[in-house]
């Protein structure tokens, strides 16, 4: 898994079609607007508390960007696909904030907790949800059995965990199934992720993961034919 922060507050940036294949990614955006181009050429928005979850598969091409002047926060998750998966078609999910269910302090992004569960399903037993805190306000973290990959990562504010950590820190603590205690020294929001390991071999390309070199091959080859195609159909 790879985690990006994203705080920008200058002009509006647009990413430009890019390809990928392998992978899962969710984008969450915490501040400001998001702008994106779907695998199928879909344009929207996405405003803050939303959530766009693209799964890869054997290859696609999508676009994103910050949509408006001003500042934007958020963060992108890229999830490397089980061999079942990594070659499989594209989902292209997106979800309003009023549709990302919640428990307590938490948002529920992919997952479980509390009584809310993610109307996305994930491809491996994986838990990422957004938590706001008040200056104060002590949550308590506990992995489901078998999460013993534990990372978080600040967007704003100042935390105890009991380790002080502030904006734009990413931590991955020690393999562990220990719950953990997060106290807000200032009002403060982060992300926090759980997961069972990847049990497979990780072999990268320039936008892809794959479990094997014959796997990474034939996404790139897909890639490739569906990149001839843009250009033929003046997209690319």
């Amino acid at each position: 898994m790879f985690l990006d922060l994203f705080d920008n507050e200058g002009k509006p940036i647009k990413g430009g079609l890019h390809p990928h294949s392998g992978i899962a990614t969710l984008t969450y955006i915490a501040e400001g607007v998001f702008i994106y181009t779907d695998p199928y050429n879909v344009k929207g928005l996405m405003t803050a508390g939303g959530v766009e979850w693209m799964q890869a598969g054997r290859g696609m091409w999508h676009d994103g960007g910050i949509g408006a002047a001003g500042r934007t926060r958020g963060f992108q998750l890229w999830i490397a696909l089980p061999p079942a998966l990594e070659l499989g078609p594209t989902v292209s999910i997106y979800q309003a904030p009023e549709d990302v269910p919640h428990a307590g302090p938490a948002r529920v992004l992919l997952g479980s907790y509390g009584r809310a569960s993610s109307a996305i399903e994930s491809p491996s037993p994986i838990n990422y949800l957004a938590v706001r805190l008040k200056a104060g306000e002590r949550w308590r973290y506990e992995p489901p059995a078998g999460h013993i990959v534990l990372w978080t990562a600040i967007s704003l504010g100042t935390l105890s965990v009991p380790e002080q950590l502030r904006h734009g820190d990413l931590v991955a603590f020690e393999p562990s199934t220990e719950a953990v205690e997060f106290e807000a020294l200032t009002d403060a929001e982060f992300v926090l992720g759980s997961a069972a390991p990847h049990k497979h071999d990780l072999v990268l390309g320039y936008y892809s993961v794959h479990t094997t070199p014959d796997a990474l091959r034939a996404g790139e080859a897909h890639i490739a034919a569906t990149g001839r195609r843009l250009v033929q159909e003046g997209r690319l």
